[in-house]
This record gives structure tokens, C-alpha cells and sequence, in this order.
């Protein structure tokens, strides 16, 4: 069994803007925007080899329904493939229900 990914904001900053497919433990699957990538000042933990970021949030912009819950989610992407991120809905805005994941 691999064991976790090691995601850097360098992998998704230059996907803002390009849709990912979500999905629940229902089965549900959604289509979500990444809507924003930024990159804060402060370290990071290390990585499982030691590698080194800073802490960085994306936020992905789904449907309005349905709202996925807080939850370790399959997020899907055609170059990053399959990923396991922890999204929180942080709710709506006009053009749909937001999603964030935090990276420290």
C-alpha cells in the first residue's frame, strides 16, 4: 500500500482555472474548478523524505448541489492522476459551493 502523496503549491499554481472531479464515499462524483492557489510565508512540516514547502490553500468551486461533506475526498486530474485530499466546504458563491484544502 503507497503511502501518502507529498503535494507542493508548484503542482497546482499553474492549474487555476482547469477542472477536477471529486468524489464521495456515497459514490458521488462532482466536476470542481480550482479557483485559487495561494502560497503563505510560513515552513511547512517536512515531507516523508525530508523535502521542504511552505504551507499553501486551494480552493475548488463545485456545483452548488450537492455539497460534499468535510472529508478525506479522491480528487482526479488528467496530468496529477489520482490524489487524496481533505476538503472543507467553506460555502458558497455565486457561482457555486467552495472547497478548501490546507497544506502545512
Amino acid at each position: 500500500m503507497a503511502g501518502p502523496v507529498w503535494m507542493t503549491f508548484d503542482q497546482f499554481s499553474g492549474r487555476v482555472g482547469q477542472t477536477f472531479e471529486v468524489g464521495a464515499e456515497d459514490g458521488v462524483r462532482i466536476r470542481a474548478e480550482l479557483v485559487e492557489a495561494t502560497e503563505g510565508a510560513e515552513a511547512g512540516g517536512p515531507g516523508p523524505e525530508g523535502q521542504s514547502r511552505r504551507q499553501f490553500a486551494l480552493v475548488f468551486r463545485g456545483p452548488l448541489e450537492p455539497v460534499l461533506p468535510q472529508a478525506t475526498h479522491p480528487v482526479e486530474h488528467d496530468e496529477l492522476g489520482r490524489l487524496e485530499i481533505f476538503l472543507v466546504p467553506i460555502g458558497p458563491d455565486g457561482s457555486g459551493m467552495r472547497y478548501e484544502a490546507v497544506f502545512a
